[in-house]
C-alpha cells in the first residue's frame, strides 16, 4: 500500500503536469512522472488516488476530481439584506465543478445568446450547464431543437400539447410544428462580472 507521503508527492506531481500540459498525462507518461518501472505500479497508484477522490473513472478513463483540480475556500456567508457583522471563518472548501454538476458525464456546458430568458435571470454571456437525457418537468428550463432551431425556453404542457414559454414579455410561446427534441434541462448557471 503506498505511504500518505508517496500519496501526495503523486498529486502534486499530477498538479504540476495538468497545469503545464491542461491534461492527465496517458500511462506511459505516468511512468516517468512517478518514476516508476512497470505500469501495475501506476494502476496500483491510480486505484489508490481513485479511493482518496482526487481521480474517478469513466469507463476506461480516468478524470481528475476537483479534489486534484483545486477547490476554493468557502469562507461563510454573505447577508444580501442589511448589513450584519461577518467574519471570516474557513468554513469548507469546494469545487465548483462538484457543487454545480450532478451527474458530470451527462452534463454539457452552452454559452446564451440572445434575452428571451432575462426574466429567469438567464442573460446574455452567460453559461448553462444542462444535464442531457433529464424528463423535463412543468417549467424546467430545457434546450429544446424546434422544427430544426434550437432555443433555450420554460418546457410547459397544456391540452394543446408542449408549449416552450420565454421569459421575456417582447417574445411568445413557441410550440413545435413538425418536431421536437429536448436535449437537456438547465440545471446551473454561471455568469462572470466584467471588470
Amino acid at each position: 500500500m503506498a505511504r500518505s507521503a508517496d500519496v501526495q508527492t503523486r498529486v502534486r506531481k499530477l498538479r504540476e503536469f495538468l497545469a503545464r500540459e491542461n491534461r492527465l498525462p496517458g500511462y506511459n507518461e505516468m511512468l516517468a512522472l512517478f518514476d516508476y518501472r512497470s505500469k501495475n505500479a501506476v494502476f496500483g497508484m491510480l486505484r489508490r488516488l481513485e479511493a482518496e477522490g482526487y481521480l474517478r473513472r469513466q469507463g476506461r478513463k480516468v478524470a481528475p476530481t476537483g479534489k486534484l483540480i483545486g477547490r476554493l475556500r468557502l469562507l461563510g456567508a454573505v447577508t444580501a439584506g442589511f448589513p450584519s457583522p461577518a467574519e471570516e471563518e474557513l468554513v469548507d472548501t469546494l469545487s465548483l465543478d462538484e457543487f454545480l454538476v450532478e451527474k458530470p458525464l451527462s452534463t454539457f456546458m452552452l454559452r446564451v445568446t440572445g434575452d428571451s430568458m432575462i426574466e429567469a435571470g438567464i442573460q446574455p454571456d452567460d453559461l448553462v450547464l444542462v444535464e442531457r437525457g433529464a424528463q423535463p418537468k412543468r417549467n424546467d428550463i430545457v434546450v429544446a431543437r424546434v422544427d430544426g432551431e434550437w432555443t433555450l425556453k420554460y418546457f410547459n404542457r397544456d391540452r394543446s400539447g408542449v408549449r416552450l414559454d420565454p421569459a421575456n414579455a417582447k417574445y411568445q410561446p413557441i410550440r413545435p410544428r413538425e418536431s421536437l427534441e429536448i436535449a437537456g434541462v438547465v440545471r446551473s448557471l454561471v455568469r462572470k462580472y466584467a471588470r
